[in-house]
Order: C-alpha cells, then sequence, then structure tokens
C-alpha cells in the first residue's frame, strides 16, 4: 500500500509540474499588445495597411511602408520582412522600421497572430504560418522584387525567421538578440524544469545549419534576457556565409545605445550582397 501511495504521489507531483510547465508557457513567452499606439505616419512615412491570410485561415496584419525609387516595376532593391519580438505590437517599432526605410528598403512588418490587428492566438506554430504568409503575399505583388526578400527576426522573431528561412527562398536573414532553442532559454530562466516537459520549441539551432544563405547575426554582451552565450551557440551552428555583429547595451536598449553600429552593420552586410 505504501508504494502504491508513493506511485499516486508522484504521479500527482508530475501532473501538477506539467500543468504548472503548460501554464508557464503560455504566461511567459507572447505578450501581444491590441492597441497600436503609433504608425509609420507618425514617423512622416506613408504605409499601406495589409491584411493576409494564413494557411490555416486566419486573417493577419501588418504595415508595408515602400521605399522611394524611380525603378518603374520594384519600389527597391530589397523587400525587408520585420519579424518583431514577443512584446507588444508592430506600433511599438516604428523607429526601427523608419531606420530601415531609410537604408533604401521596402519594409514588411507584421504582427503575429493575437496581436495587434491581427486574428488568432498566440502560439509557436501560428507564429511560424504568420511569417510563411507574410512571404506568400509579398510574392503576389508585382511592386515588389522577388527575388530580393530578406528577413529580419529580433529575438522572440529570431524563430520565426529562421523557420522561415528553412521554408521559403529568402535572400539573407538577419537575426538580432536571438537565442538557440526554447529548450536553451528555458535553462537560464526555470532551471528546474526538466526540458523534455516543454512543449514550445522553437529549435532554431537544429534549424540554422541547413540555411546557406548569407546570415547576419546581432547581439550584446550585456543583454540580460537572451544571453549572449545562446546568440554566439547559434552562430557556431551556423553554415556559412555568416557573419556576427558585437553591438552595447541591454536587450531592450542595445538598438538605441549602439544605433549607429547596428544601422552600418547591416547596411554593409546588405550591401555585401547587393540588396541595396
Amino acid at each position: 500500500m505504501v508504494t502504491v501511495k508513493v506511485l499516486l504521489y508522484l504521479v500527482l507531483a508530475g501532473m501538477l509540474l506539467l500543468a504548472y510547465v503548460r501554464y508557464l508557457e503560455s504566461t511567459s513567452i507572447f505578450f501581444p499588445s491590441k492597441q497600436i499606439l503609433a504608425t509609420p505616419r507618425d514617423a512622416g512615412l506613408e504605409y499601406e495597411d495589409v491584411y493576409f491570410s494564413t494557411i490555416d485561415k486566419v486573417k493577419i496584419n501588418g504595415w508595408l511602408v515602400k521605399a522611394v525609387t524611380a525603378h518603374p516595376q520594384y519600389a527597391s532593391t530589397a523587400t525587408l520582412i520585420f519579424l518583431h519580438g514577443n512584446a507588444g505590437n508592430i506600433g511599438d517599432r516604428v523607429d526601427k522600421v523608419a531606420a530601415f526605410h531609410k537604408l533604401g528598403l521596402n519594409v514588411f512588418i507584421i504582427d503575429y497572430r493575437g496581436y495587434g490587428k491581427s486574428q488568432g492566438k498566440p502560439s509557436e506554430q501560428g507564429m511560424y504560418y504568420d511569417a510563411l504568409a507574410a512571404w506568400d503575399y509579398l510574392r503576389t505583388r508585382s511592386d515588389v522584387n522577388p527575388s530580393a526578400i530578406a528577413v529580419y527576426g529580433a529575438s522572440l522573431g529570431g524563430a520565426a525567421a529562421v523557420d522561415l528561412a528553412m521554408h521559403r527562398q529568402v535572400s539573407c536573414l538577419i537575426l538580432d538578440s536571438t537565442f538557440s532553442s526554447a529548450r536553451d532559454m528555458a535553462k537560464v530562466i526555470v532551471p528546474f524544469v526538466p526540458p523534455f516537459l516543454l512543449s514550445i520549441k522553437m529549435d532554431s539551432i537544429n534549424k540554422i545549419g541547413a540555411i546557406r544563405i548569407p546570415k547576419l547575426f546581432i547581439h550584446s554582451p550585456d543583454d540580460e534576457v537572451v544571453p549572449y552565450e545562446l546568440g554566439r551557440r547559434l552562430f557556431k551552428a551556423a553554415s556559412h556565409p555568416k557573419e556576427f555583429l558585437d553591438i552595447s547595451g541591454t536587450h531592450n536598449e542595445g538598438y538605441f545605445l549602439s544605433r549607429d553600429e547596428f544601422l552600418d552593420g547591416i547596411k554593409q552586410f546588405l550591401t555585401r550582397y547587393n540588396l541595396i
């Protein structure tokens, strides 16, 4: 009887731990906001408010800010798909959208499902579907060069960017302050949770080696949210061609404190591959 009781207690403890892990996953990964506080127009930029559907019939919202050019067909040499981090929505990234636009790029920033005006509920697979649908949508436009679509993924968005580059033909990949996998992040944030209990994988490190396009990794040693070590680990697992750009500042301040180095590094990278 004692053995049966012990087994029952262990099963109950396991169920409680699993429920706790699922609760952590649902509350600590995605932090969407519905209220959009700014648009590109606040930065003096005209934009298209775009809606498109994913493979699982979820309507996604994004902004397309087209570069100024005299070219009769394409709005610029390249279009950058902007996949943002886990908090807020596209309205919190207007400054960075304007900075990328100033480089001479079309910028297409989207909100994942559950964020901003996008329908649905956030999930790992859903985020991947949203990124794929963004690429598919751009390919339908006659004013976008289909052979020059680059992808920028910041933090959580890096996982979506890597997955997109695995499944669609993109010109290059820029990964900013992102991580190797959800399991590696969990070891840092909740080291007491056994990795096999996690349902969310975001396993970029096992995808990156198969991606042969040019890749730029950006990370700060001062990053207190996504450890620099995880960014370096992902870089080491990547195939060539690849480059690494060190910046300064914390996770949310690195772009602002290292703005010149950040933008100049991206500009040089894109120039090397004739994308701007």
